[in-house]
């Protein structure tokens, strides 16, 4: 068997596990219909995503959604193909299409779509090929030793998201770039965080553990203890110490809302409130995230959004107590 055959197979092998929408059409899509693909999945797929839109301007919901629509499914491209060989096939080619997009190649709705946003927004290819870095790396990385090598992987994981809406907004001018880069980067960071320390069991079940080993081995935690779904004294205290750290990636990333327009400082006030809520979920349950998957009711996400979009909700700083 070819190189070709083998790579030809793998694909094969990895469409199987995905929506047969995903696949690249034989026919390439109109901009209206690979615009209408990209707001349904948009709208369908993922709940908070479409509460946040409420708060964007009419003419930027495109540009969101076919952003959204590349991240998720590129996420579902590693995430959801079972097969290692078949999902970085996948994403090599999904990689190959991003560069033919900004070549004027695009085949795929999704790209299609991103034309439009790229060429509207000013959007380099850098943010979109770094979160292909992370999924990539999800197929042979399962363990971090450090911090500093958990944000490594947040660098390609997250923090392009938060840059990429920045472009979509136009709040990546030469003269706010840098900084608004930074603190971006601080809460996607966070967001990521806040969403690993909440799914520790489920990210175990994929054999993955981001919790630092360094942070393990200090606290005396093993994988056995993941494994055995029991939450000791010790593993609370680790994951106190988790917690605190992504509060504060939050807390250092909270000036942002003050430098960018309104529509999206609603977003990013959502987003964030959202993670901040998310780590007291961890909290309440006394830092048991084993047993139970901790998670925010209906009820406080809704009164979330509204608080943002009031503007009457509690400052920030109170709910990082």
């Amino acid at each position: 068997m070819t190189v070709q055959d083998a790579q030809s197979e793998a694909l094969d092998r990895g469409w199987v596990a995905l929506p047969a929408s995903y696949r690249i059409p034989e026919q390439t899509p109109t901009l209206a219909e690979a615009l209408a693909w990209c707001r349904h999945l948009a709208e369908t797929h993922y709940e908070n995503f479409h509460v946040a839109t409420w708060f964007l301007p009419a003419p930027l919901r495109p540009h969101f959604q076919s952003i959204y629509a590349y991240c998720r499914v590129s996420d579902d491209l590693g995430d959801e193909v079972p097969d290692r060989d078949a999902a970085l096939a996948l994403l090599d080619l999904w990689g190959r299409e991003l560069d033919a997009c900004y070549e004027g190649r695009a085949r795929h709705p999704v790209f299609v779509a991103l034309t439009e946003t790229i060429r509207a927004c000013h959007i380099p290819k850098e943010p979109f090929a770094d979160l292909l870095v992370a999924f990539r790396q999800d197929q042979t990385v399962k363990r971090y030793e450090t911090m500093e090598d958990v944000l490594a992987y947040c660098r390609y994981s997250a923090n392009p998201v938060g840059r990429l809406v920045l472009y979509a907004c136009g709040e990546a001018g030469d003269d706010v770039r840098e900084e608004n880069f930074r603190l971006s980067d601080a809460t996607c960071a966070a967001l990521q965080l806040a969403n690993f320390w909440q799914d520790v069991s489920v990210d175990w079940q994929k054999g993955r553990v981001y919790i630092p080993q360094a942070d393990m081995r200090a606290h005396g935690i093993t994988d056995e203890t993941i494994a055995s779904g029991k939450a000791t004294d010790n593993f609370r205290a680790l994951m106190k110490h988790e917690v605190d750290y992504a509060r504060q990636l939050f807390l250092d990333g909270l000036p942002l809302i003050g430098r960018v327009q309104r529509d999206l400082a609603l977003d990013l006030d959502l987003f964030s409130r959202g993670g901040l809520e998310t780590l007291r979920a961890i909290e309440r349950r006394n830092y048991d995230v084993l047993s139970a998957r901790p998670a925010i009711s209906k009820s406080t996400k809704l009164a979330l959004a509204l608080r943002a979009l009031t503007g009457k909700a509690l400052p920030f700083l109170r709910l990082a107590k």
